[in-house]
């Protein structure tokens, strides 16, 4: 039993590998709020500081150094609150700038053929011969400058760059190609589905669907079960009446624009009586919802409306029809 359950760990992403696909999912996809939050679950997690900024770093050459430095400012924010709690993260092994002497371009070309198990010609077939400097970037600066540092392994990497694809769209052939690197540095095929979970769950099932068909799994449905569904009764004190709807508009925009888990937060209010309002609020799961409860913005919702709330009343719902429900909130698929 104990060599039973020791093999199913090993099909298994551990907690700093799970951490590490939901902070490069985020990042590429330019989740800044969401990303916070997975970052500081990674660290508690047991991820080193140098990890996060490896993978961070990594991810330039695959979703752009936009999103990439926005990832690195998101992380010194996060590291600063940290400090300032008394939490003390450890740095992890030393991140080494290379300094080799030897043709990057040719050290970067023997990491690809160990990736790839395949022998890589000079220059690179294709594009290679129609854009020579893409081929020279993805060799020196890449496979060789980047590939330099040993502070994630191979395998880390490639777990780094199939989750920020996974998360992109229009990219399925550099994905299916990473899958294989992926596959001969040792990730097997249980943990990619693995990876597709936590990319249902931080970006969207439509997005998991893309690597799940790749690797030969059946498609992540949202299913009305997994739907969290209610109706929130308000009444706010005639003289907040304002501020409460200016805040409210904020609160329910970025959530339904950042979240991947917020289906909706349909705000209204009765025309009659407008201090009466109704907040129709839709979550891919529980998780998303207990997700939500934790957002900067929400908390922000939560505190500075504290004293205009007279009453509140929360009814769980579920649906009658439930494929209207998936056509009209085409979020869900």
């Amino acid at each position: 039993m104990n060599a039973q359950d020791q093999s199913s760990n090993k099909e298994l992403l551990s907690p700093q590998e799970q951490g590490l696909v939901s902070i490069s999912a985020l990042t590429a996809t330019g989740n800044m709020e969401q990303l916070k939050i997975r970052l500081n679950d990674g660290l508690d997690a047991g991820l080193t500081v140098n990890e996060i900024k490896e993978a961070l770093v990594q991810l330039y050459a695959y979703c752009g150094f936009p999103r990439s430095l926005n990832g690195i400012n998101a992380f010194m924010a996060v590291s600063e609150e940290r400090k300032e709690k008394g939490i003390t993260d450890k740095a992890g092994k030393e991140i080494l700038v290379s300094n080799k002497k030897s043709d990057s371009y040719e050290r970067g070309r023997k990491v690809l053929e160990t990736l790839t198990k395949t022998p890589q010609s000079k220059p690179a077939p294709g594009f290679g011969v129609f854009a020579p400097r893409a081929d020279a970037f993805l060799k020196e600066h890449l496979f060789a400058d980047i590939f330099d540092s040993d502070v994630l392994t191979y395998r880390q990497r490639e777990l780094v760059t199939i989750a920020a694809l996974a998360a992109m769209q229009g990219v399925e052939a550099r994905l299916q190609a990473h899958i294989k690197m992926g596959l001969n540095t040792g990730i097997t095929e249980g943990q990619l589905a693995q990876v597709a979970e936590l990319i249902a769950k931080n970006i969207s099932p439509a997005q998991a669907n893309t690597l799940n068909k790749l690797i030969g799994k059946p498609a992540v449905p949202v299913t009305a079960p997994d739907l969290m569904v209610r109706i929130s009764e308000i009444e706010i004190f005639p003289e907040f009446l304002e501020e409460y709807r200016s805040i409210l508009n904020e609160e329910s925009a970025a959530s339904v624009k950042i979240e991947p888990g917020v289906v909706s937060l349909f705000a209204m209010y009765q025309k009659e009586s407008p201090t009466q309002v109704r907040i129709v609020e839709i979550y891919a799961n529980k998780d998303a919802y207990q997700s939500h409860l934790k957002t900067p913005h929400f908390q922000h919702y939560k505190t500075a409306t504290l004293k205009m709330v007279k009453s509140l009343k929360l009814v769980d719902m579920t649906d009658v029809d439930t494929q209207t429900m998936l056509s009209i909130f085409k979020k869900l698929n």
